[in-house]
Parts: C-alpha cells; sequence; structure tokens
C-alpha cells in the first residue's frame, strides 16, 4: 500500500520533488532501509546521511529526502529527491501531516519505568479492535516520535506512541506532534536524576505530556505515587479534560481487584471504571498488572471495548532483556532464568524484588537476583543503590551477586548471608555467577543497559550447552 507519493511528500514538508514515485515506508538509517522506502538523509554531529543516499537507493529506497543534492549523486537517481530546507524539519513536516490525515484514535505513553511494556500491551490491546500502529522499539525520541508517525499508514484506526526524556522540555513538544486523545503516565521515580534537581521535577516534565492532548482528551496517572495530585493539577493547567486515576487504591478509577500467579504468567482481576473484567497475560508482577489496567482505563477514555481489549492482552509476552524466561538444562535439573537486562532504576529492581518475592511462596529453589549499576541517577546514586537491601531482604531474596563500584553500596548493605559475590563489571561477575547456581535455582539479572549485564545472562545460558547428553540405552 502507497504511504507516501512523492507530490504528498513535497506538500507536506514544502519542498520540491523531482520524477513521479510514492514509497511504501520511511527510514533514516541505509543500513536497513528496505525496498520502496523514502530515506530521509539527517544530518547529525557525527554522521550525515547525505553521504549514504546513492547507497539507499540502489538497496532498493524508492525516493529521499534531501536538503542537498549530494555530491557525485548518479544523474539518474536525482529524479528520487525531495529536496527541503531542513531534514529534520522535513521529518516533523512529514509526521505533522501523517497525523492530520488519519482518522485514528492516539494515545500517547510516558513514565519513568514500563513505558515500552505499557506500549506493547496498548498495542495489543487496540489491536483487538481494529488496525493499529504503534511506536517500534523504544523510537520515543526527538526524531523516533517524528518517524513513527510518518510511517503511520492512512487507514489506522488506532494508534501508539512511546514519549521519552532525558532533560526537561523534551514531553511537551513531542506530544503537541502526536495529539493524542488520551495520554499515560505510567509512574515517577528516580530515573534520569542526574539531569533533574528532584522526582517532583519529573513529574512535572512527564505531565506535560497532556500539553498535546486535543480538546476533551484524558490523562491515565498513578494513583499510588506520590506525585499523583501535583500531576493531576498541572494536567489541568495544561487544559486536559479529563484525569483519569488507577492504581490499587479503592478511590481509583481504573483499580487492581486481585492477582494470581500461573505457571504460563499471571490472571488479572481489574474494575475499570466500574466494569468487572478478568483476564490472563503471559507475564507475572504487579506492576505488569498495574500498567495493563492503565491500557484498559486508556480503552474506555476512547470508547473502546475493554473486554476485547482485554482478551487482546492474552498475547503480551516478555521479550530478551525485559523479563524473557527461560529454563536452561544443567547436569541434575534446570535454572530458571529471567533476563531483565534492558534498564534499571531504583523503582523497578525493589518491582523485581516484589515479584519474586510472590514467585518464592511456590518455588522450591534458591531465589538469586544479580545486579549491574544502577545509571543517571546523580549525587544520590551510592544511597539509592544501598537502599535496596530493605525490599530484597523483605522478599526473602536469598542471595544477590553484584557488579560495578555503585552496587557495591548495596553488597556492603546486605547481611553476610545474601551477598552472593562482588565483582568489578559484569564480565568478572558471570563466571562467578555460572558458577554458584544450582538446578532448581531461579535467578534474575537485571542492570542499566550500559552495566552491560547481558554478560551474567550469556553465562548462565552457557550452562546448557555444557550440558551432558542423555545415554541412549546401547
Amino acid at each position: 500500500m502507497t504511504l507516501w507519493t512523492s507530490a504528498e511528500i513535497a506538500n507536506a514538508t514544502h519542498g520540491t520533488v523531482s520524477g513521479d514515485w510514492s514509497v511504501t515506508g520511511v527510514s533514516i538509517d541505509s543500513r536497513t532501509v528496505a525496498k520502496g522506502d523514502l530515506f530521509v538523509a539527517l544530518e547529525g554531529p557525527t554522521h550525515d546521511g547525505h553521504n549514504h543516499v546513492e547507497s539507499a537507493l540502489k538497496a532498493g529506497a524508492s525516493g529521499s529526502l534531501v536538503h542537498r543534492i549530494p555530491e557525485n549523486l548518479s544523474h539518474h537517481l536525482q529524479n528520487k529527491l525531495a529536496i527541503v530546507k531542513d531534514t529534520f524539519t522535513g521529518l516533523n513536516n512529514l509526521g505533522a501531516a501523517s497525523r492530520a490525515r488519519v482518522t485514528a484514535k492516539i494515545a500517547a505513553i510516558t513514565g519513568s519505568v514500563g513505558k515500552t511494556g505499557t506500549k506493547e500491551a496498548l498495542k495489543l490491546a487496540f489491536g483487538a479492535l481494529g488496525r493499529t500502529h504503534a511506536t517500534l522499539g523504544n523510537l520515543n525520541n526527538h526524531w523516533g516520535v517524528p518517524l513513527t508517525l510518518a510511517r503511520m499508514p492512512r487507514d489506522t484506526q488506532f494508534g501508539v506512541f512511546e514519549l521519552g526524556m532525558n532533560h526537561t522540555g523534551e514531553i511537551a513538544p513531542l506530544a503537541k506532534l502526536v495529539r493524542p486523545h488520551v495520554a499515560i503516565v505510567t509512574t515517577v521515580a528516580a530515573v534520569h536524576l542526574e539531569f533533574f534537581n528532584s522526582v517532583a521535577e519529573i513529574a512535572d516534565e512527564k505531565v506535560s505530556i497532556a500539553a498535546g492532548l486535543l480538546p476533551g482528551g484524558a490523562i491515565v496517572l498513578p494513583a499510588n505515587n506520590e506525585h499523583f495530585d501535583r500531576m493531576a493539577a498541572a494536567a489541568k493547567q495544561h487544559g486536559c479534560a479529563r484525569v483519569i486515576s488507577f492504581g490499587t487504591a479503592g478511590s481509583a478509577h481504573a483499580k487492581l481487584v486481585g492477582m494470581a500467579l500461573k505457571t504460563t504468567g499471571m490472571q488479572v482481576v481489574a474494575d475499570i471504571l466500574g466494569q468487572r473484567v478478568t483476564y490472563d497475560l503471559a507475564v507475572s508482577g504487579k506492576q505488569w498488572a498495574l500498567n495493563t489496567i492503565a491500557v484498559l482505563a486508556a480503552v474506555s477514555a476512547v470508547d473502546g471495548d475493554i473486554a476485547e481489549a482485554a482478551a487482546g492482552l492474552a498475547q503480551l509476552a516478555p521479550t530478551k532483556g525485559r523479563g524473557l524466561r527461560t529454563e536452561v538444562p544443567m547436569h541434575g535439573g534446570s535454572v530458571t532464568l529471567i533476563d531483565e537486562t534492558y534498564n534499571a532504576s531504583p523503582v523497578s529492581i525493589k518491582a523485581l524484588a516484589d515479584n519474586l518475592g510472590e514467585i518464592k511462596r511456590s518455588h522450591t529453589g534458591r531465589v538469586v537476583m544479580a545486579l549491574g549499576d544502577m545509571l543517571e541517577l546523580g549525587a544520590s546514586s551510592p544511597a539509592l543503590h544501598a537502599e535496596l537491601a530493605s525490599a530484597i531482604i523483605e522478599n526473602g531474596v536469598d542471595a544477590v551477586f553484584t557488579a560495578g563500584p555503585l552496587m557495591e553500596h548495596l553488597h556492603n548493605a546486605l547481611p553476610r548471608e545474601k551477598r552472593g559475590g562482588h565483582a568489578k563489571d559484569s564480565t568478572t561477575l558471570a563466571p562467578l555467577v555460572a558458577g554458584a547456581v544450582k538446578p532448581g535455582d531461579l535467578i534474575a539479572v537485571k542492570g542499566s543497559n550500559g552495566s552491560r549485564m547481558g554478560a551474567v545472562v550469556d553465562a548462565v545460558l552457557g550452562l546448557g550447552a555444557h550440558t551432558p547428553k542423555a545415554a541412549n540405552g546401547h
């Protein structure tokens, strides 16, 4: 299906085109450009996409958005160009034009943790109701959001956009580009604290997503968060017509009534603005239950069918780095590995500890954690690492392995009997963990992306490669 014609691109970007062509996708990376794409030649401080226009076109791109004709571009390819004053502005204009031409119900999601998982959940919930377009991966920044908009098919019925930030003033412009009918703030916590003076400032930045809401729009906020009242008041100042709370509190508009662990995940019972609904998830943990309740609240806000949307959530499954669970065979049994290495913050590690506490009630073996440094927490980082000890102790985690100079503060704060071992980095820790786990153990591995705890995951997975094969009976 045609996504954009060259004439539509020229009109949307205020540019000029040579030739009559059309595209079926949009790309900003010449290495992964697909046949039929529009290649947008972005110019950054270290890389200039104009240097790769010819290779992108030869790889199958149908056209390219440029702000100058690349040197030595083959003459026969010059009729495949859309020329604008600036390609980054052009990409934003293309995204805005895409948003303007659809009649879809649009949702935007932000939060200190849980953005991508909630986005995937809402994609499934909306997907049960109609044609849905959503952020791919975590393309949630100043170029990822307009790119996702530009890729949105014209017949989209529901759109889901993840909005991220590192500094103040980044969310509102993205929200104004997306122009959602409903927005979700998953939670507010001490994440990216290095760039903010307080968690309250982070709350202010997150709730600025309300600045982009369409008239009559709604925002879904975490009732149990200490900054709820602050965010609700700010949302109304941004012009938000309706605040919907979600959580465990009895006063929440969308609330968790109950949850039960199952071998395949968990079952959730929720009350969504007065409608009782029961649904299954192939993931486990209270944070997943709460975030799916926020999703169903958003579905309700755009008058979607809550029961059908909840049924769609059954397809929600953990992915690599975000809770993927693997049974690793080893001599004498197996080890259960939970891979949470995509990122980490105080609130997400405490949530993981809570989840492990629930699992421990029915798990017969040890429950173990391997944790790497949490980054971008600023001056309070040592204390925030040490404070994790209380959640670990309360949930009965048997042993904790730590890697990195910051996690050493947690290692020292733990009782001696819970100290599995500490190493300077994940590479050094990996063989220690692999050598210590035993059949029947469950081990969860987590850390900020920069702490590279994937090395520990690989070491545990490697145990399976060395498992002796069963005798053949001869």
